[in-house]
């Protein structure tokens, strides 16, 4: 982000060119500035995430969170014409690979 170099001459195609330089540097920086500002809530999530990942020291903390989402879905949707019993069977067979990654991760702790 170097400023372009002055001329020291007073020919005025030389300082016109210059002036072109310089504002296209300061278009440069303002749509740098601008992207930055668009970009910071992008970051700071990316940010939350990682320290959410990091801080509580859950591994697989994305399927946990795939998995809380389907017992939502589960839970709170709408009725079936079978009812609850099919709710269930599907519930379980949806959470049994995260039961398996879970039981995994415990015996691997000790």
């Amino acid at each position: 982000m170097s400023l372009p170099e002055l001329p020291n001459t007073r020919n005025r195609r030389e300082l016109r060119k210059a002036l072109v330089r310089l504002r296209l540097e300061m278009h440069r920086q303002e749509i740098r500035h601008e992207s930055a500002q668009l970009l910071a809530p992008l970051s700071r999530l990316r940010a939350m995430g990682d320290s959410l990942h990091g801080g509580l020291g859950i591994k697989h903390a994305p399927l946990w969170g795939i998995g809380a989402v389907v017992v939502l879905g589960f839970l709170t949707g709408k009725g079936t014409k079978n009812g609850n019993l099919s709710r269930m069977i599907r519930l379980s067979s949806s959470l049994l690979p995260l039961l398996k990654l879970a039981l995994q991760g415990a015996t691997n702790k000790r």
